[in-house]
């Protein structure tokens, strides 16, 4: 019979590699050999390497369809072998038969204890174009299996969906940290506990003394960044500023009218706006802007140390000058009910009034931030665009081997947050004025307003009408980086939908963006999340949307680690998808040139949204 040459090729990192015997069966048109041994003298399958095998098929099993890859402990005569639970990372099989070319079956999991996985040819595939029964079925196979190992279930009523598992002790290893990135992720937590245990803040429980003494959180950690916050935070512009280019910087909207709410009147913002013009002619210009937090209007409040703790629901009026002059802010209101108690705050008022007013805000913003902007949007939503992949999405889909770099350890960090960050009792409830009862509450009402448009950058932006406010970097970067990913997306769907009627025949695709409308956004008809998509427009948009918030719309507001366009495991094995991944990083390359360039002649630079810097996942 005609032999196959197989190579077999071990991941590189730590543990990696295995002392078990691992064996191949070839899976054909004519029928299935029996498991072949991949032995040779010595061990095989360390950390980093590449083997070649022989096997000689006992009967001819006509054009190859399969490659089910065996794994089992060692016989129990062999010295200081481990136990069964051994894992092994496979990354890729390529089976070569005799006077034929390679065939290359991307792996890029982890095999743990005795068990079997099924590989398939690394062209990618969608439904209908799979002919063969036995294809058929094991597509059905695949995912039946995934829906067993990954399940939803509600955390909290009202809160998206997630993902079945209590602890990260449990989770499968495909989607734990790697060793390497969990020694990082604790020795950097690590490192940050002692920081504050130095400095005094670690089981601080008294008041602030003094300005001063809350500049030595920053000692240890002192940027050009922090130095120039440390020398601006007072100032009225700066203040302004962290609107557009802040940890925060979604919520900003151009303001037509002002909110019945909020009775500011000419002579409140006369000094700002000068003579000539007046509080209604800039609405009619559009030069007013409106930052309004009423979420947190009626929101429960934490009490920490026996101490309770405040919250305000402020409304900001700001103000462009014309040209490119600073944004300002004009006017503050620190509840969303006016009246004696609820005193609108003005530039001219007290200097410490209005510093003061404008701390209540940013208290409001660090609120809204980390419930809403970070916890809700940039990681519980991607956790739903993860699971669905992982539930609906076979390997061999295009679609998975194009999101699952950007779903990696999403799993593991939003199952570790809930394990130790935002349970009851844990760092939410220790540190934060809401806690995670108020964290809840505003999710809640969120769920009942977050829309697609939210998710989708261009149509945000047009939304809050900020489609023309200067120095606004958030959008300006972002924009590039939507652009190149929606370059690179429709490059990549088409060359597997020719049509929009291959959109809606694939049974799978539509299975995966019914559940995250389902499980994500409850089913909530009012959000505009499609439950289907009819054409190849509407589902480039759809991906494009899932890429970025997975990567740089989280980067935006929280903090880098693996760049965007990095697609280190290939699961594309055809030309054409690795020529568009080439040109997406080639164009973010030049979007980096372009930021670093604007980025020396700022005084603040705005990194944020620099491709290097943008994670290509949320995994922290």
């Amino acid at each position: 019979m005609a032999k196959f040459r197989v190579r077999v090729s071990t991941g590189e990192a730590f543990g990696a590699g295995t002392w078990d015997k691992i064996s191949v069966s070839i899976v054909g048109t004519r029928g299935e050999t029996p498991p072949l041994p991949l032995d040779r003298l010595g061990k095989e399958f360390n950390a980093g390497a590449e083997e070649d095998f022989e096997v000689t098929p006992p009967e001819d099993v006509g054009r190859v369809l399969l490659v089910r890859v065996h794994k089992a402990p060692p016989a129990r005569s062999r010295p200081l072998a481990p136990s069964a639970g051994d894992a092994w990372f496979c990354r890729w099989l390529q089976l070569t038969p005799h006077g034929a070319a390679p065939l290359c079956f991307p792996c890029y999991q982890w095999l743990e204890g005795e068990r079997s996985l099924v590989l398939r040819e690394g062209t990618a595939k969608i439904s209908w174009e799979d002919h063969h029964p036995t294809l058929q079925q094991q597509r059905r196979e695949e995912l039946q299996a995934r829906r067993e190992t990954y399940r939803w279930k509600t955390y909290i009523p009202g809160w998206p969906r997630c993902l079945d598992e209590e602890t990260v002790k449990n989770l499968n290893l495909n989607i734990k940290y790697s060793v390497a990135k969990n020694t990082t992720f604790y020795l950097r937590g690590s490192s940050a506990l002692a920081e504050l245990k130095l400095k005094g803040l670690l089981d601080r429980k008294g008041l602030w003394k003094s300005l001063k003494e809350m500049r030595r959180v920053f000692n240890f950690r002192k940027t050009p960044a922090v130095e120039y916050v440390c020398e601006h935070w007072q100032e009225d512009a700066f203040f302004a500023y962290q609107f557009l280019n802040g940890l925060n910087p979604v919520l900003i909207r151009r303001c037509h009218h002002l909110p019945k709410n909020f009775p500011v009147t000419d002579a409140m913002v006369a000094p700002v706006l000068g003579p000539g013009t007046s509080l209604q002619a800039e609405l009619e210009k559009g030069s007013l802007f409106l930052v309004d937090y009423d979420l947190l209007a009626g929101v429960r409040t934490n009490v920490i140390n026996g101490r309770p703790q405040f919250s305000t629901a402020p409304m900001t009026l700001l103000y462009q000058r014309p040209g490119r002059g600073p944004l300002l802010p004009l006017a503050i209101q620190l509840s969303q009910t006016p009246g004696p108690n609820s005193p609108i705050f003005l530039p001219s008022d007290d200097k410490w009034d209005w510093l003061l007013a404008k701390t209540w805000v940013r208290n409001a913003e660090f609120s809204i931030h980390e419930a809403l902007t970070h916890l809700l949007q940039a990681h519980l939503v991607p956790e739903v665009f993860a699971l669905a992949t992982l539930r609906q999405l076979p390997h061999c889909h295009p679609l998975f081997k194009l999101l699952i770099p950007h779903t990696r350890y999403t799993l593991h960090i939003n199952t570790l947050a809930r394990e130790r960050l935002i349970a009851p009792g844990q760092v939410v409830d220790r540190s934060t004025g809401l806690g995670i009862g108020g964290f809840s509450e505003l999710i809640q009402k969120n769920m009942k307003q977050l829309n697609y448009s939210a998710l989708c950058l261009p149509d945000d932006i047009r939304a809050r009408g900020v489609e023309d406010i200067p120095d606004y970097y958030y959008r300006d970067d972002g924009m590039q980086i939507w652009g190149a990913v929606e370059r690179f997306v429709s490059e990549m769907i088409g060359i597997y939908y020719p049509s929009d009627e291959s959109v809606r025949d694939d049974s799978e695709l539509q299975a995966w963006v019914r559940e995250i409308f389902s499980e994500g956004f409850l089913g909530r008809e009012s959000s505009g999340l499609p439950s289907t998509l009819g054409t190849r427009e509407a589902l480039i948009q759809y991906v494009t949307m899932v890429i970025f918030n997975c990567s740089a719309k989280h980067s935006a507001v929280s903090a880098g680690q693996r760049p965007l366009g990095t697609y280190p495991e290939e699961y594309f094995t055809e030309e054409a998808p690795r020529r568009s991944i080439a040109a997406f990083q080639s164009r973010l390359a030049e979007i980096s040139r372009d930021i670093q360039e604007r980025n020396h002649s700022l005084a603040l630079p705005y990194p944020y949204l620099d491709p290097p810097l943008i994670e290509n996942s949320v995994s922290i």
